[in-house]
C-alpha cells in the first residue's frame, strides 16, 4: 500500500505562442499561485514552451502534445510530477482583427495548455481544449482572454471537486484496441519490453498526438500505473518507494487489494527512469545524463533515428510500426514463448474480428469481448500470472530440498514467459520493489501458470480447428499447406 496522496491540484492553464525570433515563447500563466504554493517560471520549466508546440507540428492544421514536467518541493510538500497536455492550432495572419507589428509570418500558431496532477484527466481535457482553443481562435483577437480564464476556473471546479474514489482512468481516452490492432503480437513484445526498462524511444512524423497517446496505452496496461506516475518526470525522483508500504491484508473479492497484494503496480518509472511522451531536442542532456538509466520517450523529430545507437535500446516507429532493437540481449530476451504467442495471436484475433473502422474505440458487436475494459482484463490476467509464476520459482531455487511443491505445477511455470526474459527482469529497478514489498507466498492467491499454458493452450487450438473445419472446403484448401 502507498500512503494518502496530497490535496488536489488545481490545474495550470497557459498560452505558449511562435514568435519569430524566440521560438516558441510562454505568453500567458493562468492559475499556479494558489496559497503561493506553486509559481510558474520560465526558469523553473525551462523546455517547457518547447514540449506544448511540438517539432513539425506547424504542418498541421491542430495537434496536441503531452509531456511530464517536475514539481519542484516546497515546504513539507515533495517533489513530483504534473502532466501537460497542449492543443496546438494556427490561424492565417490576414485573418486577424488587429494585426501586430510582431505578427510577420503568414499564419499565427499559438497551444493552449492544461497542467495537471494525473494523466488520468486527458481523455475529459482533450475534448475541452479542443472546444475552448476553436471558439479563442474564433475570435481572431488573441489579446481577448476571457475564454480562457473561464476555461481555467471551470477546470479547477471539475477536477478539485472530484470524489477521490472516481474511477478517473475512464478518462484518459486511450484506444486500447487500435493499439492491439496496430501491433498485433509487438504489443506483447512492447509490454515485455517496458517491464525490462530498457530506453524506448518512440518515433512518428503524421502525428504528436498518436505518438503521445500510443505510450500511455502501453503504461496503462500495467495495472495501476496510470494513479502512480509522480515520479516520471525526473530521474531523481523516488517517492513511490519511499512512501510505499508491504501489503499484508488481502480481500481476494477487492480487485484493489488482490493487485496491491500481488505486487502491482511494477513501478517502471522510479529512480533513474524517466516517462517523457513527448520529448524535445532541449532534454536530450537528460537522456544522455549518467544517472538516466531507461525511460519511454517519444520524439517527432528524424534526428533522434541518426543517433538511435546512443539514445536508445529500442526504436518504435509509429510511421511503419517496425520495431528496432538495437540491444541483442533485449532482442533474445523479447523473443515470444509458444504460450506467448498463443496467448496475444488469440487476444489480436478477438480484437480483428470486431473490428469497426467507423468506430475503431468498440468492438462492432458492442459486446464486452474485444472491448477496452476487456483487454485491460486480459493484460492484468497475464501480469498476474506471471508475477505468481516468478515468485514460485523464486521460491523453489531458495528451498531446494525444503520446498514444499504445489502438485499441480509440473516443472519451472516462469519457463512460459521466456526464461531470458525472468533472467532479464529480475535485474530492474521494478523487480527489485517488487521483492521488497510482497510475500513470499503470493502463488498461494493466484496459481503460477501462463494464463496459455497446459489445457489452456489446448482449448485454443480446438476451437481454431473447429473454426477452420467450418470454412468453405476452397478456402480450407488454400490454408493448408
Amino acid at each position: 500500500m502507498t500512503k494518502p496522496r496530497q490535496k488536489s491540484f488545481p490545474p495550470i492553464v497557459s498560452i505558449v505562442g511562435f514568435h519569430h525570433a524566440k521560438g516558441p515563447d510562454v505568453e500567458h500563466w493562468f492559475g499556479g499561485d494558489e496559497d503561493l504554493d506553486d509559481v510558474c517560471t520560465d526558469a523553473e520549466w525551462p523546455f517547457f514552451p518547447f514540449m506544448a508546440l511540438c517539432d513539425g507540428s506547424h504542418s498541421f492544421e491542430q495537434d496536441f502534445s503531452y509531456f511530464t514536467l517536475k514539481r519542484e518541493p516546497r515546504g513539507d510538500r515533495p517533489a513530483s510530477s504534473l502532466f501537460g497536455i497542449s492543443c496546438t492550432m494556427q490561424l492565417d495572419s490576414r485573418l486577424l482583427k488587429e494585426r501586430s507589428a510582431e505578427v510577420t509570418r503568414s499564419t499565427v500558431q499559438k497551444a493552449v495548455v492544461v497542467i495537471t496532477d494525473s494523466p488520468v484527466y486527458f481523455g475529459h481535457l482533450r475534448e475541452q481544449l479542443v472546444m475552448v482553443t476553436s471558439a479563442w481562435f474564433a475570435q481572431r483577437n488573441f489579446d481577448d482572454l476571457e475564454i480562457i480564464k473561464k476555461f481555467r476556473e471551470s477546470l479547477v471546479r471539475s477536477i478539485c471537486g472530484r470524489d477521490d474514489g472516481f474511477d478517473r482512468e475512464t478518462y484518459l481516452g486511450l484506444s486500447l484496441r487500435e493499439f492491439i490492432y496496430r501491433f498485433r503480437h509487438n504489443a506483447l513484445v512492447l509490454f515485455k519490453c517496458a517491464l525490462l526498462q530498457p530506453k524506448m524511444l518512440f518515433f512518428s512524423s503524421k502525428s504528436c498526438e498518436k505518438l503521445c497517446m500510443t505510450q500511455f496505452a502501453l503504461v496503462s496496461l500495467i495495472p495501476g500505473l496510470l494513479e502512480k506516475l509522480q515520479d516520471a518526470s525526473d530521474p531523481e525522483l523516488n517517492d513511490y518507494e519511499e512512501t510505499r508500504e508491504k501489503a499484508v491484508d488481502l480481500k481476494t473479492s477487492d480487485r484493489h487489494s488482490l493487485l496491491a497484494y500481488m505486487g502491482c503496480p511494477l513501478q517502471i518509472f522510479g529512480k533513474g527512469s524517466l516517462f517523457g511522451p513527448y520529448t524535445p531536442l532541449q532534454q536530450l542532456d537528460m537522456l544522455a545524463d549518467q544517472h538516466t538509466k531507461s525511460y519511454i520517450v517519444g520524439s517527432t523529430n528524424s534526428l533522434l533515428l541518426q543517433q538511435k545507437d546512443r539514445y536508445s535500446d529500442i526504436i518504435v516507429n509509429l510511421d511503419d510500426l517496425s520495431l528496432n532493437i538495437t540491444s541483442s540481449s533485449l532482442r533474445a530476451a523479447l523473443t515470444l514463448t509458444p504460450a506467448d504467442k498463443r496467448w496475444i495471436n488469440s487476444l489480436s484475433q478477438t480484437v480483428v474480428d470486431s473490428w469497426d473502422e467507423n468506430d475503431p474505440s468498440r468492438p462492432k458487436t458492442m459486446a464486452f469481448t474485444g472491448s477496452e475494459d476487456f483487454i485491460r482484463m486480459q493484460f492484468e490476467e497475464y501480469i498476474l500470472a506471471l508475477l505468481s509464476s516468478v515468485k514460485y520459482s523464486t521460491y523453489v531455487e531458495r528451498h531446494a530440498d525444503d520446498a514444499i511443491l504445489l502438485a499441480e505445477v509440473d516443472g519451472d511455470p516462469s519457463a512460459d514467459f521466456g526464461v531470458d526474459w525472468v533472467h532479464h527482469w529480475k535485474t530492474t529497478e521494478n523487480y527489485r520493489i517488487f521483492e521488497k514489498f510482497t510475500e513470499d507466498n503470493i502463488f498461494d492467491v493466484i496459481p503460477p501458470r501462463h494464463v496459455y499454458a497446459g489445457a489452456r493452450a489446448y482449448e485454443d487450438l480446438t476451437r481454431r480447428i473447429n473454426q477452420l473445419v467450418t470454412l468453405p472446403s476452397t478456402l480450407l484448401q488454400s490454408l493448408l499447406p
